[in-house]
């Protein structure tokens, strides 16, 4: 299959699995003329890749162009349309051409029709990698335990839960976390037995070597609905430490609590259908309504308001520029 199309916001799955046919593709010893690494975001580069495409590897091996930003399924200008449709029966079985991008193929385009059908022929091949919602425990469980496996490890179950419970769905963060992991586990290994067994790492192994407070943007927004600033602010310093943007943190508290909000004004209105709720407040799993009435109980709707009002200070303050731990502390921790 000499076309590849990989999408989805998983970046650290995506760099695995590009890595992989790299390695399968790729002689290393001719990788210097048969490897190109190409950006979609400049309209030359995303040309250039077609002409490379179309070239057979020399020597051994075969040729990999890796297109990072690929525009060919999302916003592709008509001109590059034509060469990418003109390009696809030219590709030799030796080289590869990878189009990679982090968002959704736009199945509206004539370029991305094209592609799916390639890939329904078995002529093309496609792979998504996404990350699982913040709140989808299961969903990330799921990733904990995929990256340890394409990383050759073994978890214990108390050591899934408590990568889950450090990290989130911070891919990225989980795969150096883990080969940190299996680092020091194979030195304790090494030291202990000569006995070469698949890598196993525990609960304490994670706890000894993960830093910080276990903590994501969800658990902020628990603790400001608890009335607890004080933790709120703990948690939110970690993530900022941790490297966790702080605009998307505030997206992730203003989606919570604004989902919060519709279930508490649905409640006073007496509605009762979980389904007619979670529809209106877009949350995806109905059954988590049951959840967040518990959580809810007993507070009023304009807490959230509240809530939401402070969180469009923090991010006016920060689109202007401030220091992250300062706009939530001044935004937060203001008065009502």
């Amino acid at each position: 299959m000499p076309i590849h199309l990989i999408w989805g916001d998983d970046a650290a799955a995506r760099d695995h699995a590009i890595e992989t046919l790299i390695g399968d593709v790729v002689d290393q010893a001719w990788s210097s003329i048969n490897l190109s690494r190409l950006d979609g975001a400049d309209a030359g580069q995303a040309s250039q890749a077609l002409t490379e495409a179309r070239t057979p590897p020399f020597g051994s091996g075969g040729r990999l162009v890796l297109l990072q930003r690929s525009p060919f399924c999302n916003a592709c200008p008509s001109e590059l349309a034509n060469r990418f449709e003109d390009v696809l029966d030219l590709i030799p079985e030796t080289s590869h051409l990878v189009l990679c991008n982090p968002n959704k193929p736009d199945g509206r385009l004539r370029t991305t029709k094209a592609l799916q059908k390639l890939v329904k022929l078995k002529q093309a091949s496609e792979k998504s990698f996404l990350l699982p919602a913040i709140w989808d425990g299961a969903g990330q469980q799921e990733l904990v335990e995929r990256t340890a496996r394409d990383l050759g490890l073994q978890l214990e179950p108390e050591a899934t839960t408590a990568l889950v419970e450090a990290i989130g769905n911070d891919s990225t963060r989980l795969t150096a976390e883990l080969q940190k992991l299996a680092l020091h586990a194979d030195i304790r290994q090494e030291s202990a037995t000569a006995n070469q067994s698949p890598t196993l790492i525990k609960a304490e192994n994670v706890a000894a070597l993960i830093e910080g407070m276990a903590t994501n943007a969800l658990q902020v927004g628990d603790s400001l609905l608890a009335g607890h600033a004080g933790e709120a602010i703990a948690r939110l310093d970690a993530l900022l430490d941790a490297g966790e943007p702080a605009l998307r943190i505030v997206a992730t508290l203003t989606g919570q609590i604004r989902g919060w909000l519709w279930v508490s004004l649905l409640e006073q209105q007496g509605e009762r259908d979980v389904n007619v709720i979670a529809k209106a407040a877009g949350i995806g799993n109905p059954k988590r309504i049951y959840v967040m009435r518990k959580q809810l109980q007993g507070r009023p709707p304009q807490r959230f308001l509240t809530l939401l009002s402070r969180l469009l200070e923090v991010e006016a303050a920060l689109k202007r520029g401030a220091i992250p731990t300062d706009a939530f502390r001044d935004g937060l921790l203001s008065t009502p």
